[in-house]
């Protein structure tokens, strides 16, 4: 089994290409907050003279929603909007504490 194999199972999804769609989604999505990054962390005064406890603050209440924004814009975009708003729905319980069902 290689390794597209593998994360058709995990992510449950039928073909090759939309493997592909999924990894070039979080790849735009990375891209994308780098760019966006610096002027919304701006708006807050936060930059990198700031220190690392505030930036990394900013990071979990501003940059983690940001990217999960972009994630599902991109996803959208791409027609994969289903599997990244079921991605995120899974995160966030992860994130609480709770298992996802």
């Amino acid at each position: 089994m290689n390794w597209i194999d593998k994360l058709k199972d995990r992510w449950q999804v039928k073909s090759g290409w939309q493997v592909g769609i999924i990894l070039l989604t979080f790849a735009l999505t990375g891209t994308s907050f780098l760019y966006v990054k610096a002027p919304i962390y701006s708006i807050f005064g936060i930059d990198q003279s700031s220190s690392v406890f505030i930036r990394i603050i900013a990071f979990v209440f501003i940059g983690l929603p940001v990217y999960q924004v972009l994630l599902l814009i991109w996803g959208a975009l791409l027609g994969q909007f289903r599997f990244f708003w079921n991605f995120e729905k899974r995160m966030m319980l992860r994130m609480i504490g709770k298992k996802p069902s």
